[in-house]
């Protein structure tokens, strides 16, 4: 049996901006799947601050909504970081597109509001994850175009409504869809076992990131460089504490 046929929980967030660490979600949606089986869980949060133009261009939220209908963060945090980690613990996969960025931006969320990240609730780590985006840039290297999760429907033919796109819960029941088309297009990835899955995975966005990385530094970017830490990058300030505890 493959773990394509067992249950995953889909995760995505919309946020106020790009930035993992100074930016805040506004909506959240994790959605537990198996077979037919659909769990839906979603979060519309007052992120405390001002909503930009362009954000709200991208989710649909205004801060007037937001501050009208939203939850304060400190309760939803913790109710997501507590369904993630209970998935987690039971070994049952975490499937995100692009998922270190919902991941680093909910472990800042976390520490911002001072509750356990998911690193500290997991000691055994933030896995298994599967992402579909580092799948297929390993996959299909070679490919040019944009990895976008509506190009990439498109080109694993997986039906979407891209007006619906945008919205955390849609943007995860596609990326849920999206997983199982890449899958059946490269068939390993069902036959891997998810704890081997996961370490691929890892390897394969470290090698990535640190080739674009390189790419981008030779066009004289040096901000917002790919971060090789894979599905959460180590912050810095963590790799300080623990070369404190080595002394």
């Amino acid at each position: 049996m493959s773990w394509l046929d067992g249950p995953m929980v889909g995760f995505d967030t919309e946020t106020t901006g790009v930035s993992t660490t100074t930016d805040r979600i506004v909506t959240a949606a994790l959605i537990r799947r198996e077979g037919e089986r659909v769990e839906t869980r979603t979060w519309l949060i007052d992120p405390g601050v001002e909503i930009p133009a362009r954000a709200t261009e991208v989710h649909g939220i205004t801060t007037e909504q937001a501050r009208a209908e939203g939850v304060p963060p400190e309760g939803a945090l913790e109710e997501i970081a507590a369904a993630l980690a209970e998935a987690l613990t039971a070994s049952v996969p975490v499937v995100g597109f692009n998922v270190q960025y919902d991941l680093s931006i909910l472990d800042a969320e976390l520490s911002r509001h001072g509750l356990p990240t998911l690193g500290q609730r997991l000691p055994g780590g933030v896995r298994p994850v599967v992402d579909p985006l580092v799948l297929d840039r390993h996959l299909d290297k070679y490919r040019k175009g944009p990895r976008k999760l509506i190009d990439m429907c498109h080109i694993y033919v997986v039906p979407v409504d891209a007006d619906s796109l945008h919205a955390a819960d849609a943007d995860v029941l596609a990326t849920l869809d999206l997983v199982h088309a890449i899958a059946d297009r490269y068939p390993t990835v069902g036959q891997t076992d998810l704890p081997a899955l996961h370490d691929q995975q890892a390897e394969a966005h470290r090698v990535w990131a640190v080739r674009f990385g390189a790419w981008l530094k030779s066009k004289g970017t040096i901000d917002d460089l790919p971060r090789p830490d894979w599905p959460v990058p180590i912050e810095a300030s963590e790799a300080a504490q623990d070369n404190d505890a080595l002394f």
